[in-house]
């Protein structure tokens, strides 16, 4: 009898310790600061690049209203931009973003422009008219819904992961729903970094702040990057992990490392003129970039993503060795994507007539 009682008692507590981790487990959630290369010839002229924010468990219910996502669903990335009807933020679901299409499979090996226009603008019939019939796709100048979708055909993208608790992600959603979306963008005060650096601090609390060295005063993709990667060191069950997501090839040129404003200034072409115009002044900024702006993190062989392992970012952190200590290749996990809905089935078709007609065409 003694013993009877012994073997129940066990037995109870493996299964209270199996369903609370269970619970646990179920209650963490992945999110990603992402920084963005800066391409062409204004990434040239501001090589700083871009931020937007990667949530697992956010998806778009519109461009400009969240909710939960479901099962199979790879979550939303959200960004602040100019130029989309006053709108200060958007949300638009993974592989969208990246690749302009709602299906992994769909992603060309190998693009050119006349494709990539024609990707976007199925895309954008479908999903982006109701962020306003006049919108234009944009340009050097203005900003406008073509930098919402296909950011992949563009640039090579770092993503430095972190897990969320359900309770942070549902507190965020329901701040973003409730707030007034309208733009206040400004490229020195409130732009794409400042509205990563808004989110991470709502995350993170009072983490992140504006530095006077070494950009500035301005927040910088490479700023934001660096200094969730030092948080991460002092707080490591963040599980912070770096992905590297490829740039596909064939738009355009292969993007190049994100920079910080003295970076900027003291490694490119306006070092020149600034140091014609004040030597001092060129002097200082040298000085503040050789001091606090060289900044490094991302790993030697970081993880590689691809349009057919992307579920590697929904991953358990612990389930993937952390590339900040050590890279490995993420393995495939095409056989997990999703089942197509209807809709999806109707764009993807759409999708197969684009590629038949660019054939016969070239």
């Amino acid at each position: 009898m003694h013993g009877m009682r012994i073997l129940r008692t066990a037995a109870f507590a493996i299964m209270a310790l199996l369903a609370l981790t269970s619970s646990s487990s179920q209650s963490r959630a992945q999110a990603a600061l992402l920084m963005e290369e800066p391409y062409g010839f204004f990434g040239s002229v501001n090589p700083t690049g871009h931020n937007a924010i990667y949530f697992e468990r956010i998806c778009a219910a519109t461009p400009v209203r969240l909710r939960r996502c479901q099962a199979g669903e790879l979550g939303a990335v959200i960004s602040r931009y100019q130029g989309i009807s006053g709108y200060d933020w958007v949300a638009i679901p993974l592989i969208p973003y990246l690749y302009a299409v709602e299906n992994a499979s769909e992603v060309p090996a190998h693009v050119d422009r006349q494709i990539v226009n024609d990707l976007r603008n199925l895309y954008h019939e479908i999903h982006l008219l109701d962020l306003g019939s006049d919108l234009r796709p944009g340009g050097f100048l203005h900003g406008g819904w073509a930098q919402l979708v296909g950011l992949s055909y563009e640039r090579r993208i770092y993503a430095f992961r972190f897990e969320t608790t359900e309770e942070q992600d549902d507190a965020f959603m329901a701040r973003m729903n409730d707030s007034s979306n309208r733009t206040h963008f400004n490229l020195l005060f409130s732009n794409c970094s400042d509205f990563a650096r808004q989110t991470l601090n709502f995350y993170f609390p009072h983490t992140f702040r504006r530095s006077a060295f070494p950009d500035a005063g301005m927040t910088t993709p490479k700023q934001i990057a660096y200094k969730l990667v030092r948080y991460s060191h002092k707080h490591p069950e963040m599980q912070l992990t770096v992905f590297e997501i490829s740039q596909i090839p064939g738009f355009r040129r292969f993007s190049h490392s994100n920079k910080s404003v003295a970076e900027s200034l003291t490694t490119t072409v306006y070092a020149i003129p600034l140091a014609v115009m004040n030597p001092y002044l060129t002097g200082g900024i040298f000085v503040d970039y050789f001091v606090r702006g060289r900044y490094h993190m991302i790993p030697k062989h970081p993880q590689v993503l691809a349009p057919d392992n992307l579920q590697a970012l929904t991953f358990p952190a612990r389930a993937v060795q952390n590339p900040l200590s050590a890279g490995v290749q993420a393995p495939s996990v095409a056989a997990d994507w999703p089942t197509e809905t209807p809709r999806t089935a109707a764009a993807n078709s759409d999708l197969a007539g684009i590629k038949v007609e660019h054939e016969q065409i070239h």
